[in-house]
This record gives structure tokens, sequence and C-alpha cells, in this order.
């Protein structure tokens, strides 16, 4: 794909700020936007349109969104304005603009509750989302669809599985447990809380997730949608036991009922097949990388002080 101008939601997050180096070393002008510090929220319908329309990019990467699945059970209005409201927003604004493609990251939690005899997930299974956090998903997912069947707007829908790297906030088991390794072992004490480990999920590196997300942008079909995930499940506990076993002093885990959810979805596992096809797109990153990567991260963010 030759370079364009592009806009990303939430490029100050987690994914967009590896999204942003990765389309800058294709060669891509970035422009991101924000709700901090002093940015756009984009439950704000004005002021989403008024930026599209001064910036007219060529592409949208739309990843702004609530993405705190537990905390959607304490917030499900907030959970659900930011995923489906924000989305309109940002599809309206889009459309009025004539932006020439938009990619739209959902998520994988929209497939909710599913029996081992389903797995792998395709995008042609069913959605039976089982949080407020999976069903403001749902509606940012058809939200896209709309756009595109009905103003023509070229949306690319994309299902995410979950993904790992540094620089992820630990609000998410994996980070969370590197966090607390770290500063473990900066402070001392040698108990680590846990909520429920026995979850499977279906980890993809995020750099090789913006990867992804350009190809796609690039060869993607308009109204489509396409899983971005590994195809292989993990149990959490796999992840810990990783992660512990790189500590620097002897650590044991305790599980904390504060960090147990009202809903745990038992094992989600993807299929990439429609995007490998798309493509050619594959995971290249292996987890125990990974996941070394992410605590040598919060070693560093520990030791500056996080």
């Amino acid at each position: 794909m030759s370079p364009v101008k592009v806009l990303i939601t939430g490029a100050s997050g987690f994914v967009g700020g590896h999204l942003t180096a990765h389309l800058e070393a294709c060669g891509d002008e970035v422009i991101g936007i924000d709700r901090v510090p002093d940015g756009i929220d984009i439950t704000d319908a004005a002021a989403v349109a008024a930026v599209i329309a001064e910036v007219k990019p060529a592409a949208i990467y739309h990843l702004a969104g609530w993405a705190d699945v537990g905390g959607s059970w304490k917030a499900p209005v907030e959970a659900f304005r930011v995923n489906a409201e924000g989305t309109l927003n940002v599809l309206s604004a889009a459309a009025a603009t004539g932006v020439e493609r938009v990619l739209a990251v959902s998520s994988a939690d929209v497939y909710g509750k599913v029996e081992p005899s389903e797995l792998p997930l395709t995008e042609d299974s069913p959605l039976r989302p089982a949080s407020p956090y999976a069903a403001s998903k749902v509606a940012a997912d058809y939200l896209g669809l709309q756009a595109w069947l009905g103003n023509g707007l070229p949306v690319l829908r994309v299902r995410a599985f979950n993904h790992l790297g540094p620089g992820q906030t630990d609000k998410f088991v994996a980070p969370a447990l590197a966090s607390r390794i770290a500063r473990a072992e900066r402070d001392g004490g040698d108990v680590l809380p846990i909520g429920d480990l026995s979850a499977r999920r279906d980890f993809t590196d995020v750099r090789d997730v913006v990867r992804a997300y350009r190809l796609l942008m690039e060869n993607g079909e308009p109204g489509q949608v396409y899983n971005v995930c590994s195809g292989i499940d993990l149990a959490v506990q796999d992840l810990a036991d990783q992660l512990l076993a790189q500590a620097r002093i002897p650590l044991r885990f305790e599980t904390d009922p504060d960090l147990l959810r009202p809903v745990e979805v038992p094992v989600l596992r993807g299929s990439y097949e429609r995007l490998h096809q798309a493509t050619g797109w594959k995971p290249e990153i292996p987890i125990s990388q990974t996941l070394t990567d992410l605590l040598e991260d919060w070693r560093r963010r520990v030791a500056a002080g996080a």
C-alpha cells in the first residue's frame, strides 16, 4: 500500500502506540486523536466531526473505546456510550467527509459463552455477549456493517482476540502479573494476588496485531469482518507460570476474591483463516518472547516510579 494520510482514534493507548510506530515505519502520515490529556471525546459527535473534517484523512483506524471488561459491570452505560455511540460518531463523520477506508476494531468477547465443540471460532460463529462490554462491542461491530450497507462507507471490521506486549496497562491479567512481579522485585514480598487463572484465551503479540491491521486496510474487503488471533488457546495459568519463572526472587500466587469477574468465559480460540486468505498474514512472534518483553517493560516502568 502506498503511504497515505491516516487518522488513529485512541492513538496514545497500548495498541495505538504500536500502530502509530508501525504505520510511520511504513511511510504513512499519522495523525492521532485521544480523549486525554486535552483531546477529543468520541461521544462528542460535533467534536469528532470537526476534527475529521479538518484532517481529511484517507483512512481511519478506530481504536478508541472502553477496554475494561471487568469495569463494564460497574459502569455499563458509560461502556456502551463510548463503544457504541462513539463508534457511530466516528463512522458518521467519516462518511460525511468522504474517508476512503475505515478499520473499526471490535473484540472477540462478542462471541461470548461458547462450547469447546464450537472452537475454533470463525467470523460466522454466533454472537453471545456475556458482559456489558461485550454487548457494547456487538453494537459497535454492527454499526460498522450498517455504515457499509447503508451509507456505502468502506468499513473493515476486526474482532481482535487477546493481545499482549510492552506498554500494556495493568488492567489486564498478564501485564498485571508482570507489574506485580516487578514491584515485588523492587519492594520485597513473596505473594502475588491473582484472580481465576483457569480461563483459556487466544493471545497474539500486539506487534503482530498492528501488522494485521495495516494489511487489512490495504487488502481487506469492505463490509467484511476478520478475526485477528493466533489460532492457539493458552490457559492464563500458563502465562502466569511463564512470568513467575522469570522472577528474580521467590514468589507464589494467592487468590484475591476482588480480582474475580461475575462471569468468566472458559475458553476462546479463533481462526485467522479469513485474514490469512485476504492478506497472507500469520502470527510471527512467539508468546515466550512477548512475555519476556512485557516483564522487562514493567521492570523499566516500576524502576521509573510507575
